[in-house]
């Protein structure tokens, strides 16, 4: 028997927003003009996602390792950031009961773009729906190093000993302990990599990688994967035949 596909949605979905660069270049374009069409994309699967009902979004947007880039390509997405959190979809997704958190070391900022950061979070805190969640400057193994050194130093001050670290206590210090780790993550641009992004909470994540770049990935694309995603049987390590009479 065909599952139910509007019963089997994902908790938490989780997406590297890949191929915008790729995308213009495609068409002859700027990669300033990608990453505009780029922001497009993401501003539809926001809505898309808060119109499915979806708890937890958690979009990257900009890792650590994207400093590397040229720097006018970095000063264009800086300038595209500050953009998109002061225009009006910022006061309707508030209207729309959506909860906007940033995750990511944000002190390599320029301090107007903290202070915008700071805004929409105070903002949106106490939103009870959707939860979007905006990785900036942020990378997996930093996110673990982290909160490694968070534990270090509760240790060096006499509030934790070594024989309290477990899974349970690292997980505590990483960026996203308040929420479930996403059970779906969606890559477009067609590379199949994490790209060092959520090291730590993709231990049992469902990947789908759309081959498609992220500017033409839209609502429609999106219901084929989590179609995909609907399909799937999450075992969490155990046997399907145990996964099965758990279900």
């Amino acid at each position: 028997m065909m599952p139910d596909l509007s019963t089997h949605m994902p908790q938490h979905i989780a997406i590297i927003m890949d191929g915008n660069t790729r995308w213009a270049n495609a068409r002859g374009l700027t990669s300033k003009l990608g990453h505009r069409y780029g922001a497009e994309a993401a501003r539809e699967i926001v809505n898309s996602c808060i119109n499915r009902n979806i708890k937890y979004l958690t979009l990257f947007a900009f890792s650590s390792e994207n400093w590397k880039r040229p720097s006018k390509e970095v000063h264009s997405l800086m300038a595209l950031f500050l953009t998109v959190l002061k225009r009006k979809e910022i006061s309707q997704l508030n209207s729309r009961n959506v909860r906007i958190e940033f995750i990511g070391n944000r002190a390599g900022f320029a301090q107007k773009l903290q202070d915008s950061m700071d805004g929409v979070e105070a903002l949106t805190c106490n939103n009870t729906g959707t939860t979007l969640i905006v990785a900036a400057d942020y990378g997996g193994r930093w996110d673990i190093s982290n909160a490694m050194k968070t534990i270090a130093t509760k240790i060096e001050q006499g509030e934790l000993t070594s024989e309290q670290i477990d899974i349970n206590l690292v997980h505590q210090y990483t960026s996203l302990s308040n929420y479930p780790d996403p059970d779906f993550c969606i890559r477009t641009g067609s590379e199949h990599r994490v790209s060092n992004f959520l090291l730590w909470q993709f231990a049992y994540t469902e990947f789908y990688f759309a081959e498609c770049y992220w500017p033409d990935f839209d609502d429609e694309q999106l219901q084929i994967a989590l179609d995909d995603f609907a399909l799937r049987q999450r075992r969490f390590g155990i046997h399907e035949e145990q996964a099965k009479g758990d279900s």
